[in-house]
């Protein structure tokens, strides 16, 4: 979604960064090499004063802490009219973010291992949500990325997502390479068939790209395996059976 007014901006705003961990640090560095001024980066050791006026001289404030410390570094930064203040929850709202009177929020939709990789991401076509004040869109425009919008009413099922797509994700291939380890295949044998999957998944939709035993009824397959899994491990296998037989339209079978 481009941004309210469809305009192209010239960078050159300033940003002060409220937590200087590996987010508040992957922005500072993409904003800062697409010609914003990073006027400082404020963490937990940063006096009292610093905070409270860490809105002054400047274009945008830019809260970085974990999602639950959000309200209340907002509520310690004494309001500036025309300063917006931004924070990259993806799953709160703007309420949090009272009593500034310009507020926003962007969630960058990528993952930020360490401040240069992130960095990097942002800067490279990444997709953001966006909620409130313009200044969201000219932040997003002038990182090159694309912008979406998400009302604070589906915040949290858009971050729910999220997780599932990243977090879930990995915590399913860590059980592919914990039973890849049980039948002495290595963990990388099976990278490239994901990758391959993920392109499916793009290509023709996640119905159309699903294949496997659930997707053919081939419940004798699926048993077979169970009988081969560790204790352990059946729950979370017997959980995407059934998601798999949902997406084939075969919900009905068990």
């Amino acid at each position: 979604m481009a941004g309210p007014a469809g305009a192209s901006h010239p960078p050159g705003l300033s940003v002060r960064v409220v937590g200087p961990g590996r987010a508040g640090r992957s922005m500072a560095g993409a904003l800062a090499a697409v010609g914003w001024r990073v006027v400082g980066l404020l963490g937990r050791d940063a006096p009292d004063a610093a905070l409270r006026h860490a809105g002054r001289d400047v274009d945008v404030v830019l809260l970085a802490t974990p999602d639950a410390a959000v309200r209340e570094v907002a509520a310690a930064i004494e309001p500036v009219e025309s300063t917006v203040v931004v924070h990259l929850a993806g799953s709160l709202g703007l309420e949090v973010l009272a009593p500034h009177p310009r507020r926003a929020a962007v969630h960058p939709l990528l993952a930020m291992p360490d401040p240069e990789v992130g960095s990097a991401r942002l800067r490279g076509g990444a997709w953001f949500a966006v909620a409130g004040d313009p200044m969201a869109w000219r932040m997003v425009d002038d990182l090159g990325g694309r912008a979406f919008e998400v009302a604070d009413a589906n915040r949290s099922a858009y971050h729910a997502a999220a997780v599932i797509a990243s977090n879930h994700l990995v915590a399913l291939l860590g059980q592919v390479e914990r039973v890849a380890a049980t039948a002495g295949v290595p963990f990388a044998a099976y990278l490239d068939l994901v990758r391959a999957t993920v392109d499916n998944v793009a290509a023709l939709g996640p119905a159309a790209a699903l294949t496997g035993p659930a997707a053919r009824g081939d419940e004798a397959t699926i048993e077979a395996h169970l009988a081969a899994l560790d204790p352990d491990e059946l729950a979370t296998y017997e959980a995407m059976a059934r998601e798999a037989r949902r997406l084939a339209g075969r919900a009905d079978v068990e």
